[in-house]
């Protein structure tokens, strides 16, 4: 927490922020001074611009910044969602095409039922024209011709037929859909026709004893009546029927809703229709059985006819109370999906116009507030990250520039802190680097110390007793040898005699080797090239590695490595490592041998891939008489006389092993650095 200061005292800062504070102070208290003195003397005018300056001074308050744009953003999508909630309720398109479809469906109801009307007075005048009974008893067509022509002419039917009991055509007048004249004919049958069928048989319903339908004719499709005559009695003598062409019905329809019509027949056939570029009998206007069970439910259907869409309505044809087919209401709905495009091209405009207003909003709010504090953001995690160079480079005036003053504050007074604890931990860490640099060389030396002195002991031990046993132990084989050359003892005492004369040998060896341990000489030191040693010792084992069938590999620097060491006795440590590794394979295996000069040292790596040595005796392999090989196989004083060696030339020798694995000699050697004559310091091995 920063305490805060009065003006006119020191202030611990950094210098950069010292000037900024001093500046800050002068320019308050200079203001309070001279404020006191104007108050009096200010005028109307200035006292308004003081009050429009104090204005805009707030707003580079960050509560303003913050609230101000919002409130605009809010008033603006106030107004947009009222415009567009009005747009919506207000422009309903699609509501009036669907009323305007079902209007004009009820309509077209109307008129068919104004047709059937019209029909059904033609007939009642056509029926009590007297004499018309008796033709057709009579059969008498020409009597017909006379009788009808004249009502039919002036009441512009456009179809008539006058039918038998058996429901054949006395007579039929009916205008040619192509060329609009009267044609006439007989012979059609209308037996089967379920109008025909009704007054035939004298049936009668609710509405009385005459019946509407579609007919198909020669002439096209018709909307027919059908209506009895009868004679003076009241018998039975024909039928007569009364027809409006399907399509002139379509056609006139058509001009009083301003819609086009289907006309289908009860199986969902088509019977005619007002679109001329579509044939009758298009399936496209067709209802399936399954459309048609639709169609109850949702009787609204989309088709495509000539590449325009329409929305057609179906509904019941019914006439006279009876269901005679369907009628469908077709509107083109191209201008219906025009008026929605441009309806959401409107509001797309409106919302991309919003869009973009709130992101240059944010764009600017994001630049005037969020961007600085993001920036003192990415200063802390900085600073907390422990990169105390951070400095928040804001000069504001509102309360973010503040806050970056205080950030810069604190940041300086961390610092200061932090390269005082970094001094002092620089301090410690040199110190126990240094204390652990005495330690590794106690602990060497504390090492190399146990090793010499298990080394002269066992010396002094070896030394005092191997003169008393070597001599008997060439007397011994000498006589062994001697008898064995007297050829009066039998062949179990030749073999007697070669046993004595073996051990005999052996202990002369294991004496050998002891009094060459005890008598460790100091070595001979010479610069030579240690890698022509390496090579005498691989010479020297070369019929070892063939025998144990070992393939050998060596990698050694072409250039020369000169060492200050003793080559014999380094010739007798290599053999050793190579006999050892030679005898830890014994099913044959690989031997890498490398010499690597590394800065003031040069490492010799005696590398095999065999049996390997188990973790409990890697630390006494160096001891003296201590052996992992097979009871016979050795003395257990061959490492131990290499490591004596290697000490003395100032070196040492450290073995890595892995059951299974292998096992890993590493001698290493120093350079012989000596200081020449210029007063520069001489690698003797480059």
């Amino acid at each position: 927490m920063v305490a805060r200061q009065e003006p006119g005292k020191n202030v611990n800062l950094h210098p950069i922020d010292r000037q900024r504070y001093n500046v800050h102070s002068s320019t308050t208290q200079n203001g309070l001074n001279s404020r006191s003195g104007r108050q009096s003397s200010e005028k109307p005018g200035k006292c308004l611009r003081r009050l429009v300056s104090g204005f805009f001074k707030q707003l580079h308050s960050l509560k303003i910044k913050l609230i101000l744009p919002y409130v605009i953003l809010t008033l603006f999508t106030a107004m947009t969602g009222t415009y567009v909630v009005t747009r919506l309720v207000s422009s309903s398109a699609r509501e009036r095409f669907m009323n305007q479809l079902y209007e004009a469906s009820r309509v077209a109801a109307d008129g068919v039922l104004r047709t059937e009307r019209t029909h059904l007075a033609d007939l009642r005048l056509m029926a009590y024209t007297s004499g018309v009974s008796d033709a057709i008893l009579n059969q008498d067509e020409v009597a017909l011709q006379n009788l009808l022509w004249p009502l039919v002419l002036n009441n512009a039917m456009e179809a008539v037929s006058v039918l038998d009991l058996d429901g054949m055509s006395l007579l039929t007048m009916a205008q040619d859909p192509n060329s609009g004249q009267t044609i006439l004919y007989t012979g059609e049958d209308f037996s089967s026709v379920r109008i025909v069928q009704a007054v035939l048989q004298r049936e009668q319903d609710e509405l009385g004893d005459k019946f509407s339908g579609f007919i198909d004719t020669r002439a096209g499709t018709y909307l027919f009546s059908s209506a009895p005559v009868k004679d003076e009695t009241g018998k039975l003598v024909g039928v007569l029927l009364v027809g409006t062409r399907g399509f002139s019905l379509v056609s006139e329809l058509k001009q009083q809703i301003l819609a086009d019509l289907i006309f289908l027949d009860a199986e969902g056939k088509l019977l005619t229709t007002s679109f001329t570029e579509v044939e009758e009998g298009n399936e496209s206007l067709q209802l399936t059985q399954e459309q048609m069970i639709e169609i109850e439910d949702n009787p609204i259907t989309a088709l495509e006819i000539n590449q325009r869409q329409y929305l057609a309505a179906y509904t019941p044809l019914m006439v006279r109370e009876e269901l005679v087919g369907y009628k469908g209401i077709a509107l083109c709905s191209e201008y219906l999906i025009d008026t929605e495009i441009t309806s959401r091209n409107i509001f797309s405009i409106i919302f991309s116009a919003a869009t973009i207003g709130v992101i240059l909003i944010g764009f600017f709010l994001s630049r005037s507030i969020a961007a600085p504090i993001l920036h003192l953001q990415s200063v802390a995690r900085s600073i907390a990250e422990g990169d105390l160079e951070q400095r928040s480079g804001l000069q504001r005036k509102d309360e973010v520039g503040q806050l970056a003053a205080v950030v810069d504050l604190m940041t300086f007074r961390l610092r200061r802190r932090t390269a005082q604890a970094a001094k002092l931990y620089a301090e410690t860490v040199e110190r126990n680097e240094e204390l652990n640099r005495i330690n590794e060389r106690l602990q060497s030396t504390q090492q190399q110390l146990i090793q010499s002195e298990k080394l002269a002991a066992v010396g002094q031990l070896t030394a005092g007793i191997v003169h008393d046993v070597k001599n008997p132990l060439a007397v011994i084989k000498g006589l062994a040898e001697e008898m064995e050359e007297d050829h009066t003892f039998n062949e179990s005492g030749q073999k007697t005699l070669k046993t004595i004369r073996d051990s005999a040998s052996r202990a002369t060896r294991i004496v050998s080797d002891l009094l060459t341990f005890a008598r460790q000489s100091t070595p001979t030191m010479q610069r030579q090239n240690i890698v022509d040693t390496v090579k005498t010792a691989l010479r020297m084992t070369d019929y070892l590695t063939r025998k144990g069938r070992v393939q050998v590999q060596a990698d050694l620097p072409e250039q020369q490595v000169l060492l200050e060491y003793d080559a014999q006795q380094i010739e007798q440590v290599l053999i050793n490592l190579i006999q050892n590794a030679i005898q830890a394979m014994p099913d044959g295996g690989k031997l890498l041998l490398s010499v690597k000069p590394e800065g003031l040292h040069t490492r010799i790596i005696v590398q095999d891939n065999g049996v390997g040595i188990p973790a409990e005796y890697l630390r006494r392999i160096f001891d003296p008489f201590f052996t992992t090989k097979k009871e016979g196989e050795g003395t257990g004083l061959g490492l131990s006389v290499s490591y004596g060696i290697i000490t003395k030339h100032g070196g040492s020798i450290d073995v890595e092993s892995e059951p299974g694995q292998g096992t890993r000699f590493v001698i290493t050697m120093p350079n012989g650095v000596q200081e020449g004559k210029n007063g520069r310091e001489e690698n003797s091995g480059s």
